[in-house]
């Protein structure tokens, strides 16, 4: 960066002209459209005297009962045009004017008469009027028909105005010539209508019309934008042929085609070849290369390509700060941006508001929205005014960081600055406080947008069908289908597969397959999630075959089935205990090229261990390993309980310690191996030992399980043990200094039953059942009370937990938190 701000401090700058307008080609001529542009001199030299002088004619009606005074001027004449506000207005002061005997047309009011009425789009009052113009002896030129393309153009009328040539030729005997061609030429390749560019372009060789370089530089143009880069250099190559050398522009549009296509490499030949015919380069060349640096994230070349340039003469302009800004800022390098930010504020350019609202994009992106606000209000000083983009970028990224309160009052300030909300400003909003949970307000706003009648769009309904979905929610979210039905906004397939994935997961199986029958009616093309998720429905409802089914029909319509539409296959199975039919999908999927991952290896050992095949289970965990796979815990963790419930422990707990190798335990994992420790009737150390382990990793033990262990740990008077024990756990859950007094208060009394319950309720409201993982950091580890736990584990390491000798009081409490552990797979 410091090598750029030497190379660009190094030259007294003048701005140069907008690179922007040349680069367009939107006029192809060196030359003026004089005929066009002079109405434009007319209005404004309309003289306050002249109004001044009609002021007895104040309206357009008490015009008209009157006759012109004699000091009533085509300039006069000219000012009361342009006040009109549709064609009828201007048609009924045209043919009163006409009828007046002292005044007479000129030329310049005919062209502004078609000009308005071309921007009303009355081309049959154009063409009268044209007409009229033959008729009354005035001179019809090229100009005449150029409004004519241009208003037909405006509107879209690209045939219409093709058609131009012939009312020309066969209406008024006009001769179209090159810059008539050329004009129609450069706005059909704008429009992008390349089939009517090269029937005009025949028309005119047809016609002997002779091309000049602008004629050249259009078609090039042309075949650049329709990817025809080598067409367009042949075309290059043939204008000397013609008596015609190309120019800067020749060169630099194919530069731009190169560019376009992503061949760099391409565009610094083509520059080669400029400076090899002598061809001088300008800003415009300088910056569409700098600009090809930057979009392909070669920012380090394009500083490179300034210092080279600069000492060519090259003198940096605006749109060059610009493009680097803009380039810095694609390639993540936003500080540097702002670097450039400064240094172009130093040397008297202001920044464009597109590279203002690429910068405080980037900082959005990076997470700096403090900094984006310091642009904007940059912007603001600069009287670079803010425009919805703006605004919105900050608004959705306040959303996206649960900042959503100052997002709303910056919406509300729109108002004040003259500018409305949009769609996507109320969907950011909108997808915020659904986010956030403050679903009420979401809705709230849905209704205020279409009050203040900015219509939601689909991604409005999307959000909060979404949100609605995820809630269980499902009427009202069909409620927002039929919306949007009635106010006929598009659905699109994220509208359909969220409905349908919240309907199979609530069990609504034939809701859902009326929505999947109604993509099909509305024309919208079903996706692979759209079958995912109907397939996995119908397994979880017993209807695997129907589900077999559907998945021969997304492969009949080019959709390929993947781990997603497998593993819910696989996974009825295993739950039915079908060993062979999930091996066989299992087969399928490999041979289909879909390769399983954990989640597929995870569904089939569990379905193996369940069908009591624990051998098979444990060699294809060693069969995944082998392959190259760090087993998921969800693939350890069926054979872990299977062995435990076998009673075989030592085997259970070394593959516990294999796991911690590659991918670590999880909280299920921790649960089987404490509550088989704990039921097993293994050695009590090993599993206050475990205890104590899990909690200092931040996982709490499960109370069922834990009342095991504090059973075993009484019923050899260990109940000391079984103090510091708990202690250790409530340290680790945080409980608070009453809550650990009740406990205690209740263990030195000796009423177990009734500290234990206190412990479990508070460690449920502490830390819910679902999710038993507390993470290390959030918790205070006392040295003191785990080594005190661990002390005289001699007296009880030959000591075992035996399963039938829980005291009553024990089981009544075990009984109601006991829980069969659930792999999610």
């Amino acid at each position: 960066m410091a090598a750029l701000v030497s190379t660009l401090k190094c030259y007294p700058w003048v701005l140069p002209q907008n690179p922007t307008s040349c680069l367009s080609q939107k006029q192809p001529l060196s030359l003026p459209i004089s005929s066009l542009h002079r109405h434009d001199e007319l209005r404004a030299t309309t003289s306050s005297a002249a109004v001044t002088s009609l002021n007895p004619f104040s309206t357009l009606s008490s015009l008209f009962t009157h006759e012109l005074l004699p000091n009533f001027t085509s300039e006069d004449f000219l000012g009361v045009l342009q006040r009109q506000k549709d064609s009828d207005s201007v048609m009924s002061l045209y043919e009163w004017v006409s009828n007046q005997p002292n005044f007479v047309h000129t030329s310049d009011i005919y062209e502004e008469i078609l000009q308005l009425l071309g921007a009303f789009g009355d081309f049959d009052s154009m063409k009268r009027v044209l007409h009229d113009m033959k008729t009354s002896g005035i001179e019809i030129n090229q100009g005449n028909f150029l409004i004519f393309i241009e208003s037909y153009v405006k509107l879209n009328y690209f045939d219409e105005a093709v058609g131009v040539l012939t009312l020309m030729k066969e209406e008024f005997g006009l001769k179209p010539d090159t810059y008539t061609y050329n004009y129609l030429l450069n706005v059909l390749v704008d429009g992008n209508k390349l089939k009517l560019v090269e029937s005009v372009h025949t028309d005119m060789n047809d016609r002997g019309i002779k091309p000049d370089v602008s004629t050249f530089n259009i078609l090039i143009k042309a075949l650049c934008k329709a990817h025809q880069i080598k067409p367009a250099i042949s075309m290059m190559e043939e204008m000397r042929k013609h008596g015609v050398a190309p120019d800067e522009r020749t060169f630099t549009t194919i530069m731009q085609g190169f560019i376009e296509d992503g061949n760099m490499e391409g565009a610094l030949k083509i520059k080669d070849k400029m400076a090899k015919v002598g061809c001088q380069f300008t800003n415009i060349t300088i910056n569409v290369l700098i600009h090809g640096f930057c979009k392909q994230g070669q920012v380090e070349e394009a500083l490179s390509f300034i210092q080279e340039m600069a000492e060519e003469g090259f003198r940096p302009d605006k749109y060059t700060f610009n493009t680097l800004v803009n380039g810095l800022c694609k390639v993540g390098h936003v500080k540097h941006a702002l670097e450039i930010l400064d240094l172009m504020l130093q040397e008297g350019f202001d920044p464009d508001i597109f590279s203002y609202n690429t910068l405080i994009s980037g900082l959005c992106k990076s997470g700096d929205i403090e900094d984006a606000l310091e642009v904007l209000n940059l912007m603001v000083l600069r009287d670079c005014f803010p425009n919805t983009v703006t605004y919105n970028t900050l608004i959705s990224t306040m959303c996206k960081e649960n900042r959503v309160e100052e997002a709303r009052k910056l919406a509300l300030g729109l108002s004040e600055k003259g500018l409305l909300p949009d769609v996507c400003t109320f969907n950011s909003l909108i997808d915020g406080l659904c986010t956030s949970g403050n679903h009420r307000n979401a809705m709230e706003l849905f209704r205020d947008m279409k009050n203040k009648g900015c219509p939601p769009d689909e991604f409005t309904y999307n959000i909060l069908i979404d949100s609605f979905c995820n809630r269980g929610r499902l009427e009202d979210a069909l409620d927002l289908l039929r919306e949007m039905e009635t106010n006929g906004c598009a659905r699109n397939v994220i509208t359909y597969n969220t409905l349908i994935d919240g309907l199979c997961k609530s069990r609504r199986i034939k809701e859902a397959e009326e929505i999947f029958d109604q993509m099909e009616l509305q024309g919208v093309s079903r996706n692979l999630r759209t079958y995912n998720s109907l397939i996995d429905g119908l397994c979880k409802n017993n209807r695997v075959d129907e589900g077999l089914i559907l998945m021969d029909q997304m492969i009949l319509e080019g959709l390929k089935p993947d781990k997603f539409t497998y593993n819910s296959l696989l996974t009825h199975y295993c739950r039915d205990g079908n060993i062979k039919k999930a091996a066989d999908i299992v087969q399928v999927m490999t041979s289909n090229g879909c390769e399983p991952d954990a989640v597929t290896y995870g569904t089939l050992i569990s379905g193996l261990c369940k069908a009591g095949r624990v051998e098979i289970a444990s060699r294809l965990l060693r069969t995944i390993q082998l392959k190259g796979f760090v087993p998921a815990p969800q693939a350890y963790n069926p054979i872990i309980q299977a062995l435990y419930r076998k009673q075989r422990l030592k085997e259970g707990m070394r593959l516990f310690r294999e796991m911690e190798s590659g991918n670590p335990p999880d909280a299920i994992t921790y649960k089987i191996v404490f509550r088989g420790l704990c039921s097993g009737g293994g050695p009590i150390a090993e599993a206050v030992d475990f205890a104590i382990e899990m909690t200092e990793k931040g996982f709490l033990p499960e109370f069922s399980s834990f009342s095991m262990l504090a059973e075993g740990l009484c019923a050899l008077s260990m109940e000391d043990e079984l103090i510091k024990l708990v202690d250790l756990v409530m340290i680790k859950a945080n409980f608070s200094e009453s809550e650990i007094s009740i406990v205690m208060g209740f263990l030195k009394i000796r009423k177990y039953q009734d500290a234990l319950a206190n412990f479990d309720r508070i460690l449920s409201i502490r830390q819910p059942r679902r999710n038993k993982y507390l993470p290390e950091t959030s918790f205070a580890i006392s040295a003191r009370t785990s080594n005190e736990v661990g002390r005289n584990r001699r007296d009880i390491g030959k000591a075992t937990l035996a399963v039938g000798c829980l005291r009553p009081w024990f089981k009544s409490i075990g009984d109601h938190h006991d829980r069969e552990i659930c792999l999610a797979t």
